[in-house]
């Protein structure tokens, strides 16, 4: 088969596409006929080394998730069958035409919706269910804050939050704030022009809110703090700044009794992933293509993964990049 490889840690000039040895099923994995994967800030941080030799998963090839046609089914796998439309998250591999993937991370792909489509579901609105709903305990009345919400995981943040019958308030570049209005926020705050803080207070009347949404991380952790209302709670799912060395004004986390929580979908064990979509298929997935919609903001080839790669890079991109084309 086809995959895309690197041979050694770098920009996306690294990426090539070559032959690859076809993946070997577990008696609970379905082998998947890749018919399109999500491309996600961790394949970046993969393959410019900042995981080191570490894949946290099955397979050195990068891709977090895949949409396609079972073509196989382990001898213990119940629930799915040869020709099933399915849409997972996997330990690595997504980047290749066959892939091997955990039965308990796999999902039906809806009626109606498209491969493309599907490989923009898992990791976006798995992730921000787990940071909405387990982690964050939102409630209907609340109002959340959700940053970087033209992303993949931002975007499905603030649809979930909406469904879940909250007020959202949402930061982006200026190009995408209609976008994320069109998605239900009730507000949107250009991220580089405006005091996402002092917009808070204001439109709070100084309460604050109670759930933030952060993939910012750095110099955003003082500022989230300062705007969460007494008992809120901050979930912290990335570090698009890249900076993990931040400020805590500790007084404030005191006095208010706020909430600190972190997590990320590459670490976890393969029993807490499974949990983790477990959630999605009982609560999110009977919503997709209904109140919930993926976004796609651009697509490209699986032969072009490269080109991808400098795409999130530069950023700017409402929604989710995602290669297709396996089958050349």
């Amino acid at each position: 088969m086809k995959a895309i490889i690197f041979d050694d840690f770098g920009s996306a000039d690294v990426l090539r596409i070559a032959d690859a040895p076809m993946p070997e099923i577990r008696p609970d994995d379905l082998l998947v006929k890749v018919m399109a994967a999500g491309v996600n800030r961790a394949d970046l941080l993969q393959r410019e080394g900042v995981y080191g030799s570490q894949t946290y998963g099955d397979s050195s090839i990068l891709g977090l998730e895949v949409a396609g046609e079972v073509i196989a089914v382990g001898s213990t796998v119940t629930g799915f069958a040869i020709g099933d439309r399915v849409m997972g998250i996997v330990g690595g591999g997504a980047y290749a035409q066959y892939a091997r993937l955990d039965s308990g991370m796999a999902a039906a792909i809806p009626h109606g919706m498209s491969f493309t489509d599907a490989a923009a579901v898992m990791e976006s609105f798995v992730t921000a269910w787990e940071a909405l709903a387990h982690l964050g305990r939102i409630a209907a009345g609340e109002t959340v804050l959700v940053h970087a919400a033209a992303g993949g995981i931002g975007s499905a943040a603030v649809q979930l939050a909406k469904s879940q019958g909250a007020t959202v308030l949402a930061t982006a570049s200026s190009n995408n704030i209609e976008n994320v209005l069109a998605l239900g926020a009730d507000a949107v705050f250009d991220y580089r022009k405006v005091d996402f803080e002092a917009e808070i207070i204001d439109m709070t009347a100084s309460r604050g809110v109670d759930l933030i949404i952060d993939f910012v991380g750095g110099s955003y952790l003082a500022l989230n703090i300062r705007s969460l209302a007494p008992g809120g709670r901050l979930v912290q799912v990335g570090l698009l700044g890249r900076d993990d060395n931040a400020i805590i004004p500790l007084g404030t986390v005191l006095h208010n009794h706020l909430q600190l929580l972190g997590t990320v979908m590459k670490s976890r064990s393969r029993d807490e992933k499974r949990t983790m979509v477990r959630r999605f298929r009982d609560h999110v997935l009977p919503m997709m293509g209904d109140e919930l919609k993926p976004v796609v903001g651009a697509l490209y080839p699986l032969s072009a993964a490269s080109e991808a790669h400098r795409r999130m890079v530069v950023g700017g991109v409402f929604g989710k990049i995602v290669l297709g084309d396996f089958h050349l």
